[in-house]
C-alpha cells in the first residue's frame, strides 16, 4: 500500500470539544488528556466513563499529551480504549471524503473487524457525536487485563435510563468489534446469559495473546453481569 498525500490535521484548527444541546462534538484531533480533563454538566451522569476508558490505556505521559480520538478510533483495534467509550456511549461518526457530502455512521457500525473500518480512499474522521440523550444515562464499566498493565482482554460497559429503562451493554476488547445488546428494560441475569449466549457463541470472540477466547468469553460473562447487579 503505496501513500500519496499527507493531511495535517492539526493545522485545521478544529475545536477539541464541543458542548451543544444535542451532545459532545469530539474532534478527531482532541487529544487523550484534553477528554480526561472534560467535566460536564450535572445532567450528563456517564462522563466518567472517560476517566475510566482512559484510564483502561497503556501509555506513557508522552502519549497521553499526544494520542488523539480520532487516531484510537481509526486504528480499529479490539482493545481501542476510545472505541470502546464511544461506541457505548452510541457515538456518531462524521467523515469526509474526499469528494462529495460527509456522511454518518456509528461507531459501532464504524469499526467492522481487529484493524478494519468502513473509511474509504481518501476519507478522513471529522468528528464523533456523543448524543446528550447518551450522556444522560447512568453508566457502569468493568475491565480486565492478564497483566496489571496489559492490554485489554475485556471491556464492558453498560448504559440505562431512568427507571431502568433503555438497558444497552456494549462488549469491546474480547471481540474483533465491538458488540452491542438492547434491552427495553434491564434485563435478569438469565435474560442477559442468553442473550449474550445467542449473539456471541464461542468462536465469535478474539484470540490472542491477551486472552484465550475461552477465557474472554467467561469474563465477559462474568464482568456483564457484575454490572447488570450494578445498574438494576
Amino acid at each position: 500500500m503505496s501513500v500519496d498525500t499527507l493531511i495535517d490535521l492539526d493545522a485545521l484548527g478544529w475545536a477539541p470539544l464541543t458542548m451543544t444541546e444535542a451532545g459532545l462534538d469530539i474532534a478527531a484531533t482532541c487529544r487523550v488528556v484534553e477528554l480526561h480533563d472534560f467535566e460536564g454538566p450535572p445532567a450528563w451522569r456517564a462522563v466518567p466513563l472517560f476517566r475510566q476508558t482512559i484510564d483502561a490505556f497503556l501509555m506513557s505521559f508522552k502519549i497521553w499529551n499526544a494520542a488523539t480520538i480520532g487516531g484510537n478510533v481509526c486504528m480499529s483495534l479490539p482493545a481501542g480504549a476510545m472505541i470502546s467509550l464511544t461506541a457505548a456511549l452510541e457515538g456518531v461518526c462524521t467523515l469526509w471524503p474526499r469528494e462529495g457530502e460527509p456522511r454518518e455512521v456509528s461507531v459501532v457500525d464504524f469499526v467492522t473487524g481487529n484493524h478494519r473500518n468502513v473509511l474509504q480512499k481518501g476519507e478522513l474522521l471529522r468528528s464523533i457525536r456523543l448524543p446528550a440523550a447518551a450522556l444522560s444515562k447512568r453508566a457502569a464499566m468493568r475491565q480486565v487485563s492478564l497483566t496489571k498493565f496489559g492490554r485489554s482482554a475485556a471491556l464492558i460497559i453498560a448504559t440505562v435510563g431512568d427507571g431502568g429503562a433503555d438497558f444497552l451493554l456494549t462488549v469491546s476488547a474480547a471481540t474483533p468489534r465491538p458488540v452491542q445488546l438492547r434491552f427495553a428494560t434491564c434485563p435478569s441475569a438469565k435474560e442477559l446469559h442468553h442473550a449474550l449466549e445467542a449473539r456471541l457463541p464461542p468462536d465469535a470472540y478474539f484470540d490472542d495473546v491477551h486472552g484465550s477466547a475461552p477465557y474472554k468469553r467467561h469474563v465477559t460473562h462474568y464482568l456483564a453481569e457484575q454490572i447488570r447487579a450494578e445498574l438494576a
